[in-house]
């Protein structure tokens, strides 16, 4: 066949889509390996059904042009959005990518992620963000001479939370709006060994305040998870953390026009524990396991915890009854006795609210 007319433009499109897919280029991509970290597309192909992700936006980004009016350099957005299924059902997804500028949550096309919120909610589609940004451009700010803050004005960051679910995976640096983008969700993931929450870094703090801390002290798992419950569950690696988000989603309806999918049961509901009799002492003085109580309750295999060393007192986890999705809440008496402390009463509160929204059924065990 012969060159047609669009040839050229043809062959640039293509090309273009290549520079996106090769994402900060070969070196980039090996110093993210390097550090033990999935790129992002390595993360959208673990988080989605194989072949199921379709990509909006693919060729966003900076482009320089010389004195022809042909491309000389091209950078993709730091952003990758799109849509895909995890175990046959569709949500949306907003990746940062750390391999072009630290995944800059300004530097280039930041209204990409906005709009994957947007379409999220108008969709009614389950949004998951992949969160693995440095925060905000300086460099930005000297080009344009302003901040964007604040702007994100068409941003439905809160109402999203109120419509269908959102989970924030911290999988690096999560600074400035890349901390907000990670904790406004119902779920927030830690990958431990690489992830730090925070709205402003150890040089931001040194600056302002003279303090001396390091990026875990700052906002690692001990500072967000354990002393303020931000982040609720963590992860070993990329791959433990995706393997989380797909299972949360899979107790959650779509948005909350929808009922909670009832899986296939794998159990015998009549089933009885006779371990059960005896679980709990006679002698009140006496501790028990509360989590074995769970697990000889609820379907084999389907207790999943949130929230496990925050608010130790009381035990928040979502599980199934013969197949259907419920929240779970019980108190430990291995922590304070299991009195209802004040980390205790507000992991209780955000849980409640949550089960309210996504018409969870509440099974509370009681001492």
């Amino acid at each position: 066949m012969g060159r047609g007319e669009w040839h050229d433009d043809l062959e640039e499109l293509e090309a273009r889509r290549a520079i996106a897919r090769a994402l900060g280029g070969p070196e980039a991509v090996e110093r993210q390996h390097a550090r033990g970290k999935m790129d992002a597309r390595q993360r959208i192909a673990a988080l989605f059904d194989p072949g199921s992700f379709r990509e909006m936006g693919m060729l966003a980004g900076h482009v320089s042009y010389g004195p022809d009016n042909r491309r000389e350099t091209a950078t993709p957005s730091t952003a990758i959005i799109g849509t895909g299924r995890i175990e046959g059902r569709p949500a949306v997804l907003a990746a940062d990518d750390f391999t072009i500028r630290g995944g800059s949550s300004e530097a280039v096309v930041s209204e990409k992620w906005i709009y994957a919120d947007r379409y999220a909610r108008e969709m009614r589609l389950p949004l998951v963000r992949l969160i693995d940004s440095a925060g905000g451009s300086v460099k930005l700010l000297d080009k344009l001479g302003h901040t964007k803050i604040p702007g994100y004005a068409l941003w439905p960051l809160t109402a999203l939370l109120g419509e269908v679910p959102v989970v924030g995976v911290a999988m690096g640096a999560c600074a400035g709006l890349g901390a907000l983008r990670a904790t406004a969700a119902h779920l927030t993931i830690m990958v431990r060994p690489t992830a730090q929450i925070f709205a402003g870094g150890p040089p931001v703090v040194k600056r302002a305040l003279g303090a001396d801390v390091s990026k875990e002290e700052l906002g690692g798992w001990d500072a967000v998870h354990k002393r303020s419950g931000i982040a609720q569950l963590g992860a070993r690696d990329d791959a433990e953390a995706l393997a989380l988000a797909r299972r949360f989603l899979s107790y959650l309806p779509r948005n909350v026009w929808e009922m909670p999918p009832r899986s296939a049961p794998g159990d015998d509901p009549a089933r009885a524990e006779a371990a059960l009799d005896d679980l709990i002492p006679a002698d009140s003085r006496k501790v028990y396991n509360p989590r074995a109580i769970l697990k000889a309750v609820f379907d084999r295999g389907s207790v999943f915890e949130i929230g496990k060393e925050t608010g130790g007192a009381l035990i928040t986890a979502l599980a199934r009854l013969d197949g259907w999705p419920v929240g779970v809440m019980i108190n430990n008496p291995m922590v304070a006795a299991g009195a209802l402390t004040r980390s205790a009463a507000v992991k209780m509160e955000r849980f409640v609210d949550f089960c309210d929204t996504f018409h969870l059924p509440m099974v509370n065990l009681v001492d």
